[in-house]
């Protein structure tokens, strides 16, 4: 093991806690013996190329320093490496970290678990979920959530959790059923109408709502949560709950346990880790085993 560890940051992250994040985590990987190198980049394209090459390069570690964004990204350069990831989360959503059961906000503290995890060999190898060339950890969003996050990427305030509640509020006007057509695991095509489809790798999207939250990160298996038509009324009485996890019993929520899916439906943008990923239709295969990351 190398003693070099690259720090992947984006010092624009909730509002520029990334910068400020930056400094408390270095020092706890220089307190452990660890020498830092800093990588940034003028766009995301530029900042995902350099920390391929730091991966490639045969780093320590890329330790990804930023929200859930920046973890996607880094998610990019590490897939099917052996090099480990880890997370110092200071975005807005940080659901990544969540589902490792990392400290949130806290990078002093995310850095020191990390460093001591890189220095006891405590790395944890999990799934991630491919589709097309794109690897996600967290979540894959299509229907009303995803419409969600069109409507909440289109909005300047407010911040945080609070700008995704009320993108929902908005989404609701217009709410329908979606049909889709869904192929679970290479089976038949099931068409089916539902509010929404997402594909879990991780528990959680949009800041804790855990909305596939019986997922497990290293099981080989994403859940995937069916939300069937519902009116206004039942989605806001049922929302809520979403934070709990509590809405997986619901009559209108179904869950399957698959290894892969095929998702079709017009006019739906689907979002992975809370990135737009494109239209459907898509494949989304869970990958074991793809990413080692640096945890507890």
């Amino acid at each position: 093991m190398t003693s070099e560890i690259t720090l992947f940051v984006n010092p624009t992250a909730g509002g520029g806690r990334g910068a400020r994040a930056a400094q408390p985590a270095a020092s706890a990987f220089r307190d452990a013996g660890f020498s830092v190198r800093t990588v940034l980049g003028v766009d995301a394209g530029d900042a995902l190329g350099r920390a391929r090459e730091a991966v490639a390069g045969g780093t320590g570690a890329l330790i990804a320093v930023g929200g859930d964004g920046m973890m996607s990204l880094a998610l990019q350069a590490v897939a099917g490496t052996s090099t480990p990831l880890g997370a110092v989360a200071v975005g807005t959503g940080n659901d990544f970290a969540r589902a490792l059961g990392l400290p949130v906000r806290d990078p002093a503290a995310a850095g020191r678990l990390a460093a001591e995890a890189l220095k006891a060999g405590a790395v944890r190898s999990i799934d991630l979920g491919r589709a097309g060339e794109r690897w996600f950890g967290s979540v894959l969003a299509s229907g009303f959530d995803s419409r969600v996050n069109d409507r909440g990427n289109r909005m300047r305030l407010p911040g945080g959790r609070f700008r995704y509640d009320l993108a929902v509020l908005a989404e609701l006007a217009a709410l329908r059923p979606i049909p889709y057509r869904v192929r679970l695991d290479g089976g038949p095509v099931t068409e089916t109408e539902a509010t929404l489809i997402a594909v879990g790798n991780g528990t959680s999207y949009g800041g804790g709502m855990r909305i596939c939250a019986g997922a497990v990160m290293d099981d080989g298996l994403f859940d995937v949560t069916v939300v069937g038509p519902c009116s206004r009324t039942t989605l806001l009485r049922v929302f809520p709950r979403v934070y709990r996890g509590t809405h997986l019993d619901h009559p209108k929520v179904t869950v399957h346990r698959v290894a892969s899916i095929e998702l079709a439906a017009p006019g739906v943008t689907a979002y992975a880790d809370g990135e737009p990923l494109g239209a459907l239709p898509l494949t989304a295969t869970c990958v074991p085993g793809a990413a080692r990351v640096l945890a507890a």
